[in-house]
């Protein structure tokens, strides 16, 4: 059993993780296009994030938004991903692989898992899509996965926390159930008191004014629903640390 309690910060750029190091994460999830649930981040992301700082790294595995059910396109492309994620240096990828009925897909799951090693696996949020948390959590301990992030099948994990709880009571010692969603350094004393859980996961992000002087109203990139263009947000190093004392006390 994990004692220390600890925190992954999900992370979209080089700055956020350098932030995460030194706000006292344990490690970070890298991602891209959080506006979306994250996609798999770039190369060239990664390879530079693994060059500043020295806490693992975890790399999501992840070819779009939207569903878990994959073309066979598509799990390819996650094939080759993952190839990349385990040349550049990653300690560990996060997946998940669901089928159209709401169950996980094992025998894709089982593949990208074997294909991952010597890598930690956390199977992802693909997990509060499935229709039987109970089976799927199963069915990961018996696929040797070291990790599940969830909300506990809620929009946060503090409304989830009750399946939290009783997953990380049917975990044991087998599966480190790690919750996140919506989780501040407000709330995450009390989920820890509500679920036990000894790892959680957050972005810990402030909003900052892009540098851009000049400033076009009348383009934008993207659709209706959008990021606005001169709005950035990166992890903050003091949000960080605030949440891992808030978590200690």
């Amino acid at each position: 059993m994990i004692n220390q309690l600890i925190l992954e910060i999900c992370t979209d750029s080089v700055y956020s993780c350098i932030q995460a190091e030194q706000g006292g994460a344990a490690r970070v999830e890298l991602c891209a296009n959080l506006f979306e649930g994250g996609t798999t981040p770039t190369a060239g992301c990664l390879k530079i994030a693994r060059q500043q700082i020295a806490i693992p790294i975890h790399v999501l595995l992840r070819p779009r938004g939207g569903d878990f059910c994959y073309t066979n396109d598509e799990f390819a492309v996650m094939q080759y991903d993952l190839e990349m994620i385990k040349s550049l240096g990653a300690d560990g990828v996060v997946l998940g692989v669901l089928t159209p009925d709401g169950n996980m897909d094992v025998e894709r799951t089982a593949a990208l898992i074997k294909q991952a090693r010597p890598l930690k696996v956390t199977f992802h949020r693909a997990f509060d899509m499935v229709a039987d948390p109970v089976l799927a959590l199963e069915q990961l301990i018996d696929l040797g996965v070291e990790r599940l992030l969830t909300s506990g099948q809620e929009k946060s994990a503090l409304e989830g926390s009750e399946l939290i709880a009783e997953l990380v009571r049917r975990a044991g010692n087998k599966l480190v159930v790690m919750p996140g969603g919506g989780i501040t350094e407000r709330n995450i004393a009390r989920l820890h008191r509500e679920t036990q859980a000894q790892e959680y996961h957050l972005t810990a992000r402030e909003k900052l004014p892009s540098p851009m002087i000049y400033r076009n109203s009348n383009a934008f990139m993207g659709g209706e629903l959008r990021l606005p263009e001169y709005e950035l947000a990166f992890t903050n190093a003091q949000k960080v640390a605030r949440t891992q004392l808030a978590l200690n006390k």
